[in-house]
């Protein structure tokens, strides 16, 4: 009989918006730990435990119940009391919490004993009011002070923090309690006395208060979720987001909880524009506007929920550089990287405010704002045509491109910038084949096939938008940057295309992941793109749980390492999505198949940030990254650019047509989209196999959009 092994952090995490919750199993937050209750990059609750006459509770189990609500179950161990001793397992309490703007609380115990029983229950909370970067980084320092104020009639208890004028506060009300609560020694205590089957409750009120700003938790109990704010939102999230069914479970599954995943991710833009979305990048580091992480994900999303691009384009746009900032790396026409409200950040420490150290989200900003035009159809997107896509190609030519050269290069100008800028940013990411680092500026291979796609894409929105000068431009710029790329980056003895150029101009010679991104963006040379695609399937590249980012035979390589040699399941989607648009859709859905199967191993379908890149064999299962972002954005939304590599489902709104070149694999051989969305139209498609044929039919239509297939619909299985 087969075993199954389910994979996932060893930890339970909750969220709303910009509130979240990291706990034990147990519900407890223990010391020395990056758990914890944050908002807005702020932990106010750094320690909790549950106590039975200074006992803690024993674990049954436990689990997230929704992405916003978590229950657990405990009892009680052995606990002398003065009424005798209380045997263990009697007594049953259940913890149960929501997350909306802050966090509501239930504590139900129950006696299933044949005795009366007394005894105390005690709820130890302390608060640090630390920053985000600090926890991360396990380097605290408390700047301001702390004061806590218990009022017995009220049954509430104030932990405030000031620094100058940073301030935040935590304000925790009991109510509907079945006895008075006290406060003494850091710790909440009440009285329980129980009869036979008796119940006791109490609900457990967590507001939080920033800078006068205050959000309060939910007034139901746990046990109403379904009924909750968020509860609500989500039921209304499927309602409009693109939905499938098919008979594969496994897939279906991965699907669903991907949707449910980026329900979990939504943020409004600001307080004042509840309606305007876009995404966090993942739970629990980078619950913030993330330039790069926004835009791919508002790529991703595109046959799921278009909208997303709408918020994105327009908080980025919010946000683009119009002067130089050598501390924040900000350049005009820069698009950010990173916003942070925290204590840091509002006292300039760090440079997020916001950072501009990212490479990419400018580019991608382009490629962005042209997919939701295509998939939108929204004439309105041709302000930020002019506000925001023009400053950004001004930006690639006079600031991207360092040394006037025509190549994209990044190197931080900040005593606190990152070393790197592209989507692998961790500082070792870039090496030399020796496994040394690689010394800047830095010219990444992808970064030349953004600058490429970005061209030609921002070439036809100028000749839609009547700027048909600038559109002759921006193809020829396009064209010239191809041939100059493949004669710098091509590499014919590796037959693959070098991972950067060095600040010497030299190519790094090292086998990654990223020159799959080339095969998405286009500018890879058809007679070469079959070698880039030969060359990612080799056994050191692909893992059999998705393809590495770095190369097993790397010096370096380490498969439980953040970025050289671990499973990225967002890289895997570019990648598939550059495998079928030069016509390798077997290799593409091989790729769907492989991160289809590591899904199914993770606690509730649910992919992580990433996992780790070992060798897939008889026995072996995906390992878990301690510290993968749980959920995390473009991970779930690697589902949907995995699914759109296996339709081939490409829009143009502005035409009302909808073009698909399906392949199914033989893993998959049938699937039906529901509320797919293009311009104001919706479509419901049905494809399906014969023997090694795909074919379609539309279900429902409603609105002008026709469906065009091209390509061929045949596997060679």
């Amino acid at each position: 009989m087969a075993v199954t092994v389910m994979v996932g952090p060893p930890v339970i995490s909750i969220n709303h918006e910009s509130t979240f919750l990291v706990s034990e199993f147990d519900g407890s937050v223990t010391n020395a730990s990056d758990q914890g209750l944050y908002s807005r990059d702020t932990r106010y609750i750094s320690r909790y435990q549950l106590y039975i006459d200074g006992e803690p509770w024993t674990l049954l189990n436990s689990g997230a119940i929704a992405y916003y609500a978590s229950r657990a179950y405990l009892i009680n161990p052995t606990v002398p009391t003065q009424y005798g001793a209380i045997e263990a397992g009697t007594l049953g309490l259940v913890l149960s919490r929501t997350i909306g703007e802050a966090l509501h609380e239930d504590i139900d115990i129950r006696n299933y004993s044949s005795q009366r029983r007394r005894f105390n229950l005690e709820l130890q909370i302390r608060n640090d009011f630390a920053d985000i970067f600090e926890v991360r980084a396990k380097t605290l320092t408390r700047r301001g002070h702390i004061e806590t104020e218990w009022t017995g009639d009220a049954q509430r208890l104030v932990s405030r923090y000031a620094h100058g004028d940073f301030r935040r506060s935590l304000i925790l009300t009991l109510g509907r309690c079945d006895s008075k609560a006290l406060y003494g020694n850091g710790r909440i205590n009440f009285a329980v006395d129980l009869e036979p089957g008796a119940a006791w409750h109490v609900c457990c009120k967590y507001d939080i208060k920033e800078d006068g700003v205050l959000r309060r938790a939910s007034g139901e109990c746990a046990h109403a979720h379904e009924s909750s704010r968020p509860g609500r939102t989500l039921v209304q999230w499927k309602q409009v987001t693109t939905q499938i069914t098919t008979s594969n479970e496994e897939w279906y599954r991965l699907y669903r909880q991907a949707v449910e995943d980026m329900a979990a991710l939504r943020l409004a833009v600001d307080d004042e524009r509840p309606d305007e979305l876009l995404a966090a990048a993942g739970v629990p580091w980078f619950v913030s506007v993330f330039g790069r992480d926004s835009l791919i994900v508002s790529l991703q999303n595109m046959m799921v929920y278009p909208d997303f691009a709408r918020g994105t384009l327009k908080r980025l746009a919010e946000l683009q550089a119009t002067e130089m900032d050598p501390y924040r790396d900000a350049e005009p026409g820069k698009m950010p990287h990173e916003l942070r409200v925290g204590e840091l950040a509002h006292f300039k420490q760090i440079p997020h405010t916001p950072y501009y150290g990212t490479a990419d989200a400018t580019i991608l900003y382009i490629i962005a704002w042209h997919e939701a035009w295509k998939w939108l159809g929204d004439d309105t997107l041709s302000t930020h045509f002019e506000q925001s896509v023009k400053p950004c190609l001004r930006w690639i030519d006079q600031y991207g491109d360092r040394d006037g050269d025509g190549l994209q290069e990044y190197q931080t100008r900040s005593s606190k910038g990152y070393e790197n800028m592209g989507w692998k940013d961790a500082g070792d990411a870039v090496l030399y084949p020796d496994g040394s680092p690689v010394k800047g500026p830095k010219a990444l291979c992808e970064l030349q096939g953004y600058v490429f796609d970005a061209k030609r894409r921002a070439a036809e929105g100028a000749e839609y938008f009547g700027d048909s000068d600038l559109a002759t431009k921006l193809r020829r710029e396009a064209a010239e940057l191809q041939q100059r790329f493949e004669e710098r980056f091509w590499c014919e003895d590796l037959g693959y295309y070098a991972y950067a150029l060095d600040g010497d101009k030299k190519p790094v010679k090292t086998i990654a992941s990223n020159a799959g991104h080339l095969l998405w963006s286009g500018i890879v040379r058809p007679d070469r793109a079959e070698r880039v695609m030969r060359r990612l399937c080799e056994p050191d590249m692909w893992s059999g749980w998705g393809i590495r980012t770095l190369s097993a035979r790397h010096p370096a390589y380490n498969p439980f390492s953040y970025q050289n040699g671990s499973v990225w399941p967002h890289d895997n989607g570019i990648i598939a999505m550059g495998f079928k648009r030069y016509g390798f859709a077997e290799e593409a859905a091989m790729i769907a198949r492989d991160i289809s199967e590591a899904g199914r191993y993770f606690l509730l379908n649910r992919l992580p940030e990433l996992y780790a890149g070992i060798e897939r064999g008889p026995g072996t299962f995906p390992v878990q990254y301690l510290g993968a972002n749980v959920p995390q954005a473009w991970a779930a939304g690697s589902v949907f650019h995995l699914l759109r590599a296996i339709l081939g489902l490409e829009a143009d709104a502005p035409k009302r047509t909808l073009y698909i070149n399906p392949i199914l694999p033989r893993w998959l051989p049938d699937l039906t989209v529901r509320q797919l969305r293009i311009g104001r139209a919706t479509l419901d498609l049905r494809f399906w196999r014969e023997g090694t044929i795909t074919r379609h039919e539309v279900l429902v239509q409603q609105g002008d959009v026709r469906v065009e297939a091209r390509g061929t619909s045949r596997t060679k299985d």
